[in-house]
């Protein structure tokens, strides 16, 4: 049996966000080191930050929220697929891969390779085109997962690719780590917090390899 791989990104002081969004602070309010009882930190961020997920809320005002959830949409067989486009993610590319319904799949892209070693916000990352997304509905795909902070691009199909998959019922994650990972088939875990009446939640997700 393979062991897990942890592909979240650390949350961490400093780290990239989507601009406008509340950027991540952690700090002590009281430390052992300083003669407290006990250490206890202060958390602010957004819902949006570092590996997390969408829930149709976030783009359908009409939608459910990421408390309601469906573990079966992130807990089970994930197929990575690797992206040849350094642009966007095209209809024309997936309709190679005989994308399963009902399944799981991750887009590992040249992301991977080096924006999250970055702290600045990268505009120019690889995104889901719109004609792509629409492709994904059509499969009836049960969850997406991207390797950048956002399923949609920044200059373009930034709501038009969210509204499609959520409004397709399906379940969105963002800012995954997959510079370790392989095109293949994996068992996924993938929790995020369970945040009542939130649009999104950040999350844990780990892979294990599925040996042929």
């Amino acid at each position: 049996m393979t062991d897990w791989i942890d592909v979240t990104v650390p949350v961490r002081n400093g780290m990239v966000h989507w601009p406008g969004d509340p950027e991540f602070h952690i700090e002590r309010t009281q430390d052992q080191l300083k003669g407290d009882t006990a250490t206890v930190s202060h958390l602010s961020m957004g819902a949006h930050t570092g590996t997390h997920m969408d829930a149709p809320l976030h783009f359908l005002k009409d939608g459910i929220s990421i408390d309601q959830l469906p573990l079966e949409a992130v807990i089970g067989h994930a197929r990575v697929i690797q992206i040849q486009d350094r642009v966007s993610i095209r209809r024309a590319e997936l309709e190679q891969h005989e994308i399963e319904a009902r399944g799981r799949v991750l887009f590992k892209t040249a992301n991977s390779d080096h924006l999250w070693g970055k702290d600045e916000f990268d505009e120019d990352f690889i995104f889901i085109a719109h004609d792509a997304a629409e492709y994904l509905a059509e499969r009836g795909v049960r969850t997406v997962g991207v390797d950048y902070l956002s399923v949609g691009g920044f200059r373009q199909d930034a709501v038009e690719t969210h509204e499609t998959l959520l409004g397709a019922g399906i379940w969105v994650v963002e800012g995954l780590d997959l510079s370790g990972i392989e095109a293949g088939l994996y068992e996924m875990i993938c929790l995020p917090l369970k945040l009542i009446d939130a649009e999104g939640a950040p999350a844990r997700a780990v892979l294990r390899s599925i040996e042929a």
